[in-house]
């Protein structure tokens, strides 16, 4: 029984899932957020629940080529100061999915995506001289900024994926640039997407079937990637920005609207 079969799908919905995968790949080495795109059409396509354990291993995949292209870019500063609220984030969304129905999580991560935007374009707008370094690491506004995002962005990308959104909307209110922005971002979902594994697949969102799915999607997200890279060259800064942005608002009212 071929993979097709054996999840029903049609050619045009798994035609739908490979450009998906695609999509994540390109997300991954360009505009971090734009996989939010990804995420509904995976939820479209397959039962919600789970399609966020399908997605994880592409998204994987996705990190592992963002972090050999950006390796060199990655602010640890800003990567250690996360992680802790990041960990209590993953436990509440763990502790969140075993009650929660589709739409419930739907509705929460919408509003918390477009929330997020909404912040940073007013933050962005206040800060229109900054000098474009992030924020220090030591100081109480930091600390504080890094825990809430922290705690969303594990909150959200343990129910949905839909993290990068979140910690997107983070490193630009920091002040990050667009390679730092890449390189932080990419190392930051690799481990954080790696340790949701185990729970993942406590929760029964992975499996042999979902792992036999995402062998032939995994090799989408190559050109993805590949296009990605040649893409962000040719992308300025502002226009990097408002991409990132408007990925956001697209996937919050999706999820929202869905």
């Amino acid at each position: 029984m071929d993979t097709m079969t054996l999840w029903h799908l049609t050619g045009w919905e798994f035609a739908a899932l490979a450009f998906a995968a695609l999509l994540v790949g390109f997300s991954k080495t360009a505009v971090s957020g734009a996989n939010t795109v990804s995420l509904a059409i995976f939820a479209a396509v397959l039962p919600a629940r789970a399609s966020t354990g399908i997605l994880l291993p592409v998204l994987i995949a996705g990190d592992i080529l963002a972090v050999l292209t950006y390796r060199r870019h990655a602010h640890w500063p800003t990567l250690w100061r996360l992680f802790p609220a990041v960990a209590a984030g993953v436990v509440a969304g763990t502790l969140f999915l075993v009650w929660a129905d589709d739409a419930i999580v739907r509705t929460s991560i919408g509003v918390i995506l477009l929330f997020m935007a909404g912040v940073t374009m007013w933050r962005r707008r206040q800060a229109a001289d900054a000098d474009g370094q992030p924020d220090e690491v030591t100081s109480r506004t930091g600390r504080v900024k890094a825990r809430s995002y922290g705690v969303l962005g594990g909150f959200t990308t343990m129910v949905a994926n839909a993290g990068g959104p979140v910690m997107s909307m983070y490193l630009l209110s920091a002040g990050f640039r667009k390679l730092g922005f890449l390189g932080t971002s990419a190392f930051f979902f690799l481990i954080v997407n790696v340790s949701k594994l185990p729970f993942s697949a406590g929760l029964g969102l992975i499996d042999g079937r979902s792992l036999l799915l995402d062998a032939a999607l995994v090799v989408f997200v190559v050109p993805g990637a590949l296009i990605g890279t040649w893409a962000v060259n040719r992308i300025n800064q502002l226009l990097f920005e408002r991409l990132v942005i408007a990925a956001t608002v697209v996937g919050g009212l999706q999820l929202l609207l869905s």
